[in-house]
């Protein structure tokens, strides 16, 4: 039984009964009958219904085409090769994501740029790249920029629409087509999110910066992603640079998408390769998952806001104070993907590391979105960062405490969840 409150000293909070777990994929029965027609149709890898689930996300998207794909990694990484960014290129990015973003960057043969964030979303901030653009490089002779330090051309801009809430892509658009740059959206956390009550990946948001230059959009559908086919991802953009990509994720074999008819009783043993490509395509395994989950789409979505709802309303007395609670931009609508909360630190015994500790002790996952990319080992080794480079960056990596969301929690748990949190801030604040 709790002690009684007193003015002074605040209840402490309870374990939870039930572990609070951080991102559980909500499967029903819905999956297992689509994964059972797919299993009955004697057909596993790429084939009709990811067709299907393609069309099922052109028009959730409103996109003009897409692809689905192996997974996000390799969607930013054959969407960098199919506008033609790789060796002597360099992309601007951002240092508050998974590594996936940079290593994608690598992987196509461009070296990764770089800039700090808004702290206010997260998000890559535009003032501070065209800032980046204006002192770091030199105008090149068709208006593109020279990296000074490396000499490489930068190529490409990489927004990430952090824990779902959209990056400022008018922005990011105007510096594309004043500096003859692409515009590649990691928007892995993405899935549902609005900016100008446009889906994120539309054709209306991946507008050409200018004649010659391409948007596009990558989406994960991994284990713990709004859409979860435990693996998986989607480009989104013109169907001119997707063929492309098409053709890239089959090994560079020509007429890749009906590459799994060569088994029908019409289909041809005979084709042709025409680029060194790469395994990367996606599965109708994957794509039965992820058409039972869109049918329910909507629906987890709203769960997904009520969680937010249901943090915030609990920890809106200690705003300012003890925390900053995550709120999506004007004009914006957050997928909700992830409820990044950030602690005042100082305030708190221990720190935010202890939180999550204490947290875990009460039957509460959290997790840490994300560890800054420059000052892993790897960053510090082959680019020459150290700490202190990008300060926005990480003194929001150093606070922020990322909460459960996912849709398959039930409800009461997580209102108890945010009370039970509630009350260790303020006993950790002493």
């Amino acid at each position: 039984m709790d002690p009684p409150p007193s003015p002074s000293r605040p209840r402490p909070p309870r374990k939870l009964g039930t572990f609070l777990r951080f991102a559980p994929p909500l499967l029903d029965r819905e999956e297992l009958l689509e994964l059972k027609d797919t299993l009955d149709s004697g057909w596993l890898t790429r084939g009709p219904k990811c067709e299907r689930f393609e069309e099922a996300c052109l028009r959730e998207l409103q996109a003009e085409s897409t692809l689905a794909l192996s997974s996000c990694t390799e969607a930013l990484h054959l969407g960098l090769r199919a506008l033609g960014v790789g060796e002597g290129d360099a992309v601007v990015t951002t240092p508050l994501t998974f590594v996936s973003t940079a290593h994608a960057v690598i992987h196509a043969g461009a070296r990764p740029l770089f800039c700090d964030i808004d702290p206010a979303d997260g998000n890559l901030s535009p003032a501070l790249v065209r800032e980046f653009l204006d002192a770091a490089c030199a105008p090149g002779p068709d208006g593109s920029r020279i990296h000074r330090e490396t000499g490489l051309r930068v190529g490409a801009v990489l927004p990430v629409h952090y824990g779902g809430f959209p990056a400022d892509v008018e922005g990011f658009r105007g510096i594309a087509s004043e500096c003859r740059l692409h515009v590649l959206e990691d928007a892995a956390h993405a899935f549902g999110s609005l900016a100008g009550g446009r889906p994120v990946g539309s054709r209306a948001l991946l507008r050409s910066p200018g004649p010659g230059l391409h948007a596009l959009a990558a989406f994960s559908f991994y284990a713990t992603k709004n859409v979860a086919c435990g693996e998986g991802g989607l480009l989104a953009g013109p169907e001119t640079v997707l063929a492309k990509a098409r053709i890239l994720s089959a090994y560079g074999i020509s007429d890749a998408r009906r590459i799994w008819g060569r088994y029908a009783p019409r289909g041809t043993w005979a084709y042709d390769v025409e680029e060194l490509g790469f395994k990367a395509n996606f599965t109708d395994l994957g794509a039965a998952l992820g058409l039972a989950q869109l049918r329910r789409f909507p629906e987890m979505q709203e769960r997904r806001r009520r969680f937010a709802a249901i943090w915030s309303g609990a920890l809106s007395g200690l705003a300012g104070d003890l925390v900053t609670l995550p709120e999506e931009i004007p004009g914006t609508r957050s997928a909700w993907h992830l409820y990044p909360l950030r602690l005042r630190a100082g305030r708190l015994a221990g720190g935010r590391d202890k939180a999550i500790e204490r947290l875990r002790e009460l039957n509460i996952g959290a997790s840490v979105m994300f560890q800054p990319v420059h000052l892993f080992t790897y960053y510090r080794r082959a680019l020459g960062h150290r700490e202190g480079d990008f300060p926005q960056t990480e003194a929001f990596s150093a606070s922020e405490i990322s909460l459960p969301m996912s849709p398959a929690n039930p409800v009461p748990l997580v209102e108890e969840a945010a009370e039970t949190l509630r009350r260790l801030l303020l006993d950790m604040a002493g």
